[in-house]
């Protein structure tokens, strides 16, 4: 607190201070009691999990107090949908060009599915871009299997300007009202959503999940190396009011879906949204586009100058190359682990600022850049572990599920959201505080396992995630929760 001695208004900064004491104060163990809850929890999640006991009684009851992933229930993809919705969407961006954001992605994912199986879509977008890609990904033409894309005017491409989309909406409500409407997190603002009875938003994120994001980061700092004011003034001026904020105004909205069990849990008992007003729906990623190949796996281990029974053990990491997607520990463990191994590599899809860092560790590291979804395919296929060193526990990263779904084990950072609905199993990976010494202690348990273990926990990882983490599975949740909006019968499960 030194630092802040300088202050003007002493008054203010003890409020701060006292103010940040009692958040941390009943922050931490509202947090602990999330992180442990999933014991307590374990025979309301193992009566409807995939994985468990075949001879536990199937759930059945009102899906709105379910306090579990809707994955982990039976839902047909072959019957027809009982009701074909008219569905609205808010999102701030659609994907454009090759490498779209996590929250693009998925609400491309959901919606072209969602279309495919009968609704009427209607996205309420910014102005779309005029590249090749773009027109490929939503081809204007066919409305019959894609969502109808509005992208409203005045502005540049990717730029957001709610009132603009509202309009757009008000003008399509007209013509046939939505029964259901959906933003992506606050693409539409609280002040607009209250008035929506029939709305639902999707967290990508929430701020209290930023708190621990500023923490983690900030611990990762050298000894002697001081703390930046920008540090200081992003967290008393902006993350911990934030908290507050939302806290508020999440009220506004009528259905909130958690992309994640921790988040439904902190959404319940931090932002104290009724139970019934939370529903966890896990991402999903296309599960035709990501799968175990051979051939894949051959070509790409043979461009990194592998032989075809090379006991070289490759590691995979995938994401934009910056500070808090934990790329600084991943560097310097894998650094410390090549000093003691010699038949370890470690793959990087993506770019940014750590790209440069990277190559100064020499051949065992290839930086792939950017990858198109193809690209991504032979990427997964080709290493024997994905590695998530992320310093952000917000939301749930769609890496973690491709990679398992193409037959990888995981290691990635022990927060809640990814111990909680990911690395539900110990067999599925491995798990590490985010610090350089906790990270490279786990690159040596996995080296040391070898190729033909991590392949076995690749195996069950794949299973696992044929079950819970596709689009398919993602789109018939969505569903449901869309038709029990519309219509209480449809709440009743099965």
């Amino acid at each position: 607190m030194a630092s802040q001695t300088k202050l003007k208004k002493p008054n203010s900064h003890f409020s701060l201070c006292t103010f940040l004491f009692f958040t941390v104060l009943f922050t931490i163990p509202a947090l602990f009691l999330l992180r442990t809850s999933s014991s307590c929890s374990s025979s309301t999640t193992a009566a409807v999990s995939p994985s468990s006991d075949t001879h536990q009684p199937p759930w059945s009851g009102d899906l709105q107090t379910a306090q579990f992933a809707w994955n982990r229930l039976a839902f047909s993809l072959t019957n027809s949908p009982p009701k074909t919705l008219k569905l609205a969407v808010f999102s701030r961006k659609w994907p454009t060009g090759p490498n779209p954001g996590g929250m693009e992605r998925h609400a491309f994912t959901l919606y072209t599915a969602l279309a495919r199986r009968g609704h009427h879509v209607h996205v309420f977008t910014s102005p779309l871009d005029s590249s090749p890609e773009t027109n490929r990904i939503t081809p204007a033409s066919d409305k019959t299997i894609n969502p109808t894309i509005h992208s409203h005017g005045d502005a540049e491409p990717g730029k957001w300007r709610y009132n603009k989309a509202w309009e757009l909406y008000q003008e399509e409500n007209k013509k046939e009202p939505f029964d259901v409407v959906h933003t992506e997190s606050v693409a539409l603002p609280h002040w607009i959503a209250r008035d929506v009875p029939n709305l639902a938003v999707s967290w990508h994120g929430i701020a209290l999940e930023s708190l621990q994001s500023s923490i983690y980061q900030d611990l990762i700092r050298k000894p002697g190396e001081p703390r930046s004011q920008g540090f200081n003034a992003s967290l008393y001026g902006a993350v911990l009011p934030k908290i507050l904020d939302e806290i508020r105004f999440f009220h506004n909205y009528a259905h909130h879906i958690a992309i994640s069990d921790s988040c439904g849990e902190m959404l319940r008992d931090v932002y104290q949204i009724p139970e019934k007003r939370v529903h966890v729906i896990l991402n999903g990623v296309d599960e035709n586009g990501f799968k175990s190949d051979k051939k894949l796996r051959s070509l790409f281990r043979s461009k990194l100058g592998l032989q075809e029974n090379s006991s070289a053990i490759v590691l995979g990491a995938a994401g934009r190359l910056v500070k808090d997607k934990g790329h600084p520990i991943l560097y310097e463990a894998f650094a410390k682990l090549i000093e003691t191994h010699s038949n370890v590599h470690l793959v990087v899809a993506g770019s940014g600022p750590w790209e440069n860092r990277y190559k100064e560790l020499g051949e065992k590291v290839t930086i792939l850049g950017s990858l198109n979804p193809n690209e991504l395919k032979g990427f997964y296929n080709g290493i024997d572990l994905f590695v998530n060193p992320t310093l952000r526990p917000q939301g749930l990263d769609l890496t973690l599920m491709e990679a398992m779904l193409s037959g990888k084990p995981v290691m990635a950072s022990r927060y809640a959201s990814i111990k909680r609905s990911i690395v539900v199993n110990d067999e599925f990976g491995f798990m590490f505080a985010p610090n350089v010494e906790a990270l490279t202690a786990v690159m040596e348990v996995a080296v040391a396992e070898g190729a033909e273990r991590l392949a076995e926990r690749g195996r069950k990882c794949k299973e696992y995630a044929a079950e819970m983490f596709t689009a398919s599975k993602m789109a018939l949740a969505y569903e449901r929760l869309f038709l029990c909006i519309k219509d209480q019968r449809f709440c009743i499960y099965p």
